[in-house]
């Protein structure tokens, strides 16, 4: 080390050594100074001490935060500003909005009530958030700023962040006449020097919490979901119905809805979501704040950069109402629970037509759903015929059936038996599979009206005999306890269709040929007992009108059924004719062919197993 870095470093230490102790004597001199004021008030009176203070230390620190938390002095005004909410409205839908955040506060669907008679909010307070996150040389969310409202009349407004050059970020929120449609546009305008050229996405989060506003909580909550579509999609895909989700969007996505049973708050992005994550978590039937799930979407957009960008986005605020969403031409209706693509064919092409053609003429809905009953009755009817016919018929012959059974009462002649009863079959002239293959046609149009009247927004609060709501449950007696399965609640329209559905069984049953065979037990057990009390559980706490209507189509069937072996199937006749037939060769069918191979088979490994 030469002497010139040893003479600097004496320096060095002899500046540090300086100003430790001049720091030192400066410190000492402060406290004496404090001691002496103490010491001075201390000799004063209470009175006098009034208006004097001791001075504490200031964190130079806290003080700059509190003179500012942005780095630009209009975002950092427009943070400690005041909000304010101002609103829209249209015949549909009164919208309003927050200007902290430039974000929907409330959304107020007209003309509809909650089960309690209260009008009907989408969301209300804190229960919407629309909240954009962008890099401005400091990473922003829209939600903690006090927009301007730069332009306010009854069904448009204009809302602007201002930056201190001059730029802003404006949204823009336009309603029309007789539309439940918000028209949001996105903008950043003169942003091009305060939004870097390297960041090509920003962020937009938006959350919903849905209220409870049907009267069952199980019904609704089936019915209440998340969806989302891709563009090119046949339908949109979707996470809930009372169960809780999430999901990872990888690819471009056109819109998504956050959906209760009979409402929804679609978000549809022209240009396209690049990317997001979805999520629904569904509360508890107990929840305090009566809401029924919690909704979020945090998706991201593409962002080009310029001094001028905009992004659209379409809000629909509404009911699910199957024309309405259908108008909108972006697949918003496929969101309506209707089936797959047999059943919701046949609902979008057959069911819903026909309501709608009978509301044009009668307001009575429980009216409606009976001639719609009798319709589909009518239609069906060639093919059910054929049904009832063949039970009949077959019922004629259980004298006969009774002495095959006679003739082969061991468990060994099971197939000789079935040959014998086939045989009866064939010189009666009934088909064993002409009382099936009719009914099985009538599966569809049952599963269709299962999936359109809880899904029905027709039927929301409409009243019909001791009903106060066709598409909730109805009830006559209130346990004030919740039963497991069973729920709270005691349904007469589900009562009464379960008593009917085991007086059809036990008609149609009664007069099966193997009504006394110990065999078929469980199929009786299972067609008289089972199936009536299964459904009895699924539609007490299902839609009333679904409930209503299965019961009519019992009755229906019942008459259908009593007046066919009344008035068309003659069962001496049909004696007659076997009695004529015996000991003529009779054709046999393919199926007596493959039946009789089967029992050839069958005797052949019987004598094999004899022999070892």
């Amino acid at each position: 080390m030469d002497k010139n870095s040893i003479t600097g470093f004496i320096l060095i230490a002899a500046i540090l050594f300086g100003f430790t102790f001049f720091q030192q004597r400066q410190s000492r001199k402060i406290m004496e100074e404090q001691a002496a004021i103490a010491d001075s008030l201390a000799m004063l009176s209470p009175a006098d001490t009034s208006s004097y203070a001791v001075a504490e230390p200031v964190d130079s620190q806290n003080v700059a935060a509190a003179q500012a938390i942005f780095k630009d002095a209009c975002l950092d005004s427009a943070y400690r500003a005041e909000s304010h909410i101002i609103s829209i409205e249209n015949d549909k839908l009164r919208l309003e909005i927050d200007t902290k955040g430039a974000q929907p506060h409330s959304a107020w669907v007209k003309g509809y009530f909650n089960h309690d008679g209260s009008d009907l909010y989408l969301f209300k307070g804190d229960g919407f958030e629309y909240n954009i996150n962008v890099y401005t040389g400091e990473y922003i969310s829209t939600k903690d700023f006090n927009f301007e409202v730069a332009y306010l009349d009854g069904k448009t407004a204009v809302l602007r962040l201002p930056f201190s050059n001059g730029a802003y970020i404006e949204q823009r929120y336009e309603l029309q006449d007789g539309a439940y449609n918000v028209a949001n546009k996105l903008s950043f305008v003169g942003m091009g020097s305060v939004i870097p050229r390297n960041v090509n996405a920003f962020d937009v989060d938006f959350n919903m919490t849905v209220p409870r506003m049907e009267k069952g909580y199980k019904n609704e909550s089936q019915y209440s979901k998340l969806d989302y579509y891709f563009d090119g999609d046949k339908k949109p895909s979707e996470i809930g119905r009372g169960r809780s989700g999430s999901k990872r969007i990888d690819s471009k996505l056109s819109w998504f809805a956050f959906q209760q049973q009979f409402f929804s708050a679609i978000v549809e992005a022209p240009d396209s979501f690049a990317s997001g994550e979805l999520a629904v978590n569904f509360l508890s039937q107990d929840d305090p704040e009566h809401n029924l799930m919690d909704c979020s979407a945090k998706m991201r957009m593409d962002f080009k950069g310029g001094e001028k960008v905009e992004v659209p986005f379409n809000f629909y605020f509404g009911p699910n109402h199957f024309q309405t969403l259908k108008a909108y031409d972006k697949k918003y209706e496929k969101i309506i629970p209707l089936g797959g693509w047999l059943v919701g064919w046949f609902t979008r092409y057959v069911i819903i037509p026909l309501f709608n053609f009978l509301h044009r003429f009668i307001d009575n809905f429980g009216i409606i759903i009976l001639l719609m009953t009798l319709v589909i009755k009518i239609v069906v009817m060639p093919f059910t015929n054929k049904s009832f016919i063949s039970s009949a018929r077959m019922a004629a012959l259980r004298p006969e059936i009774e002495k095959i059974n006679a003739k082969y009462p061991k468990p060994d002649d099971a197939m000789k038996k079935q040959q014998a009863t086939m045989n009866l079959y064939k010189r009666a002239g009934v088909s064993p599979m002409g009382g099936c293959l009719p009914t099985l046609f009538t599966f569809p149009i049952l599963w269709a009206m299962f999936r359109f009247f809880p899904a029905s927004i027709e039927l929301r609060q409409q009243s019909f005999l001791w009903c106060h709501d066709l598409s909730a449950y109805d009830s006559i007696l209130d346990y004030g306890m919740r039963i497991p399965i069973l729920g709270d609640h005691l349904s007469l329209f589900a009562l009464l269709m379960a008593v009917t559905m085991w007086l059809y069984s036990k008609m149609t049953m009664a007069g099966q040929p193997t009504a006394n065979d110990p065999n078929a037990a469980s199929m009786r057990f299972m067609s008289m007992w089972m199936m009536p009390i299964m459904m009895f559980f699924i539609c007490n706490n299902l839609s009333a009108a679904l409930s209503y209507y299965y019961l009519l189509s019992q009755l229906f069937s019942i008459a259908q059924n009593f007046i066919i072996k009344k008035f068309f199937v003659n069962p001496d006749e049909i004696l007659a004719k076997v009695r004529a037939s015996e000991g003529k060769p009779m054709p046999k069918s393919k199926w007596q062919l493959r039946l009789e191979e089967a029992q050839k088979i069958q005797e052949a490994q019987r004598k094999q197993q004899g022999r070892r």
